[in-house]
């Protein structure tokens, strides 16, 4: 399903003060008090956070809806029909809480460079929530995660940036159980959730940019062409691990299994919730493909803000045989969303029937396919656009700001439906 459309600020987000938090890359490194950049040439990707006090309003707001029965339907039960066109009020609710699980993440990360806990987690487990201005969530962080970097640079590399360039394992994001029995109850059920910020270091820059598509190891057997192929950077990153620090994959597992063990013979129905934005969006699609496959979990969604492709039709087509439930929010102005490689419809009909598919000549095409540079969407889409908010006004090129997830958080919090893309109502 695609949707068409729009959105507008959210209404109760004020102007971005001091407590911003951000992430810039440029073409050179530099760090300021209230502002820190990491450069990469190019490219530029801004996540600000929004204000504390309006994360604990719109926390507030949805704690004070029911779900009930209906949990399912909002974890995407039945692929979320009826509920993304118009967007249903809940559902936007759920779509914004789960985001500020995304903006904590951030938050909490330590951006500097220069700093001795340079890629690690600022905050302890247990009051990272209250210092990051996400309180009342109900939940409680039970392990922190920390992805590993598969890329082998040289030693002089290293001797040149010491720091910034050779921390291959960085804190990635974390696991959160809801353990309060008033949310428990409003929720419907016991949730988990699995929390990914997006790319930070230099080594996770250098993984995104390893664009060609590469088979998963427990699939090898299965015939090339129908094989499930993901993102080479994506799965290094997923699966890398160090003589001192295990796999992303390794750590997910571990906690997942104790989860399970600890509450899933309960009285309380165990979901599980994964969110990302940007690389995090793609990590949360295979943690979800691997925990469906492989762990056999209870529900499996994904909400996930700005995610790039992550794999081939094999892929798609595994993924929604496990049962995994993906909800993926795609702002139509976002350069990431439309990357890496290419994505051609129905290109092996049409190929035989010599025409040309997506204005590319078939000869190119077969070159694209032989390169493993031929990606499928995943999931269910609810489309945005920022050209579509009147009080959100995006420069012609401006990538940074339409990546940002505080623009996503902005454009879901007013979306409406595709005949009425954003809230009349709403503030500035």
């Amino acid at each position: 399903m695609k949707l068409a459309f729009g959105a507008i600020r959210p209404c109760n987000t004020p102007p971005v003060s001091k407590c911003t938090v951000s992430m810039h890359y440029y073409s050179s490194i530099s760090a300021t008090p209230n502002h820190k950049s990491i450069a990469f040439p190019q490219f530029e990707v801004s996540c600000s956070s929004l204000k504390h006090d309006s994360s604990q309003r719109s926390l507030a707001a949805a704690h004070s809806v029911k779900l009930g029965k209906r949990w399912m339907e909002f974890q995407g039960i039945n692929n979320w029909e009826g509920l993304l066109d118009p967007l249903d009020d809940n559902l936007r609710r759920e779509i914004l809480r789960y985001g500020k699980f995304v903006e904590a993440a951030y938050r909490s990360f330590d951006f500097d460079p220069s700093s001795p806990t340079y890629a690690t987690c600022l905050h302890p487990r247990n009051s990272l929530f209250s210092r990051t201005g996400i309180v009342e969530t109900g939940y409680k962080i039970t392990k922190n995660l920390r992805a590993t970097c598969g890329v082998k640079l040289p030693r002089w590399f290293h001797k040149a940036h010491p720091n910034w360039v050779s921390t291959q394992s960085s804190w990635i994001g974390y696991v959160a159980v809801c353990q309060d029995k008033e949310e428990i109850a409003r929720l419907g059920r016991r949730d988990v959730v699995i929390a990914y910020r997006g790319t930070a270091t230099c080594l996770e820059w250098l993984e995104n940019l390893r664009a060609t598509l590469t088979d998963l190891p427990n699939h090898r057997d299965v015939p090339k062409e129908d094989g499930p192929m993901v993102e080479s950077g994506f799965l290094s990153l997923y699966t890398s691990r160090t003589d001192a620090c295990p796999s992303l994959q390794e750590m997910v597992r571990e906690e997942i299994a104790k989860v399970i063990e600890t509450y899933g013979d309960q009285d309380e129905p165990l979901s599980f919730t994964i969110t990302g934005h940007s690389l995090g969006a793609a990590l949360a699609t295979l943690t979800a493909y691997d925990l469906t496959t492989n762990e056999k979990a209870p529900l499996v969604t994904v909400i996930s803000f700005g995610g790039p492709r992550v794999g081939n039709k094999g892929f798609r087509s595994h993924l929604e045989e496990s049962g995994s439930r993906i909800l993926r929010i795609v702002n139509s102005d976002d350069v990431i969303t439309k990357l890496p490689g290419f994505v051609f419809k129905d290109c092996e009909i049409a190929r035989r029937k010599g025409v040309h598919v997506d204005g590319l000549p078939g000869w190119l095409q077969r070159c694209v396919e032989e390169m493993q540079w031929v990606y499928a969407d995943v999931g269910q889409e609810l489309r945005v656009s920022s050209r579509e908010s009147p009080h959100h006004v995006i420069k012609k090129g401006d990538m940074a700001t339409c990546h940002d997830l505080k623009t996503y958080l902005h454009l879901v919090n007013g979306f409406v439906s595709s005949t009425c893309p954003f809230r009349a109502t709403a503030q500035t």
